[in-house]
């Protein structure tokens, strides 16, 4: 028996999905004939009835296993003290989701003694098995390193992620948590490292991948290293290959063009992938084809309004822009960015209050254009400054680069 592991927040009741598509993909590669395979999801209780019935229907009709964990009512002092001691777990890019791994030891059955960790942005397009047969010995997890899954990424990464820069972690070492082997024997023996490691989290809000800072904290220097293939990021894929071919790989499409590197562009094969498992999911149907419509409907609508009321808001005003450090160059291009126009960047939760700083000395000067897809505008106007006056959502005016809005929603 196969387990796999995955963790889910689901806000909007839209991001199941991703993580069914995963499964569709995880459960169509299975070796014929069929790998028994049991997954186990951690979520809360924004997982609605109507997905719960999803995700069974879909592990029935490949004749898996699906089981669902509450963490909130499972571990929910656990949960406190993590939003107590980690607040950007709420307003973070990631969602706290991403920190339900970390709870996997206590929450996952004794007799368990290895599970795969996997996030909702990924396709296993390759026989799961080839993972699970993989000895940890004496290891606790096993992961890739993304020195040798992204070398063309590392000055990027280099300068912008903290346990690198201040040489706490080498950049050799340091392992995207996407896909995790993880050996349950032993971490169930080390909570009070991973405790060591949530108190330093909660230390240092300069780091910005929540559970990947606190898992490579604790073990950098002592995990198994994987091949390449078992967590390959799309946006290294496609820097590499123009048009890269969808090979037997585990494809992990993080953060690519400000994204998930998931897009309706169907000339790119690693898109066609993608959409090639949704399509075959329960959460494909008539009503996603609709809210796709309804979402290109509004897109245009919205641009058009955006276009008429631009100048309007702009008269007397300069532009600033608050950026993802890996997204500095594609919103110079697509904004045609001028070199007497403000960058800030989106490093860690700081920059939220260094952008606060810079909103107030500026306010009625400049119009400030936030391009993340997802950010706590409430912050912002909590402190008094008003939508379309003193900033925008700069994310809608680069839907022609991103149509992950629209998948997002469907």
């Amino acid at each position: 028996m196969i387990h796999v592991c995955f963790g889910l927040y689901d806000k909007t009741g839209r991001y199941s999905k991703f993580t069914g598509t995963t499964m569709c993909s995880l459960f169509e590669n299975a070796t014929p004939p069929p790998t028994s395979i049991t997954v186990h999801i951690l979520h809360d209780n924004t997982l609605t009835q109507d997905n719960r019935d999803k995700f069974i229907y879909l592990t029935g009709r490949y004749g898996q296993a699906v089981k669902f964990y509450n963490v909130d009512e499972l571990c929910a002092d656990r949960i406190a003290e993590i939003n107590i001691l980690i607040p950007s777990a709420k307003t973070s890019q990631l969602s706290i989701a991403a920190l339900y791994r970390l709870l996997i030891p206590q929450i996952i059955s004794a007799d368990i003694e290895k599970v795969i960790y996997l996030d909702s942005d990924i396709i296993v397009n390759l026989d799961i098995t080839e993972l699970w047969q993989i000895e940890l010995n004496d290891k606790s997890i096993a992961a890739v390193a993304e020195a040798e899954n992204d070398p063309l990424d590392y000055p990027r990464n280099a300068k912008v992620n903290y346990l690198v820069k201040n040489n706490l972690v080498s950049y050799n070492d340091y392992f995207n948590s996407g896909v995790l082997l993880i050996n349950l024997n032993s971490w169930r023996n080390e909570e009070e490292l991973i405790s060591d490691g949530i108190k330093y989290l909660s230390e240092h809000p300069q780091l910005i991948y929540l559970d990947q800072e606190v898992l490579n904290y604790i073990y950098s220097k002592s995990y198994l290293k994987l091949p390449a293939k078992f967590n390959a990021l799309v946006r290294s894929e496609r820097f590499v290959e123009k048009t890269p071919q969808a090979r037997k790989k585990i494809y992990h499409y993080n953060n690519s063009n400000g994204g998930q590197g998931i897009a309706l562009n169907l000339s790119d094969n690693l898109n066609r992938l993608w959409i090639k498992y949704f399509m075959k999911t329960p959460w494909f149907d008539e009503d996603s084809i609709g809210r796709l419509y309804e979402g290109v409907e509004q897109m245009h609508g919205g641009l058009k309004s955006s276009m008429l009321n631009l100048s309007a808001m702009m008269s007397g005003k300069t532009r600033a822009f608050f950026v993802t450090p890996q997204d500095v160059d594609m919103i110079k291009k697509a904004f045609s960015v001028q070199t007497n126009e403000d960058i800030i960047l989106a490093e860690n939760q700081e920059s939220i209050k260094k952008l606060i700083k810079a909103m107030k000395r500026s306010q009625g000067k400049k119009i400030f254009f936030i391009t993340m897809l997802i950010f706590p505008y409430n912050v912002l106007i909590n402190e008094g400054f008003v939508f379309g006056k003193d900033f925008l959502n700069g994310a809608e005016f680069l839907l022609g680069f991103n149509s992950y809005l629209l998948i997002k929603d469907m």
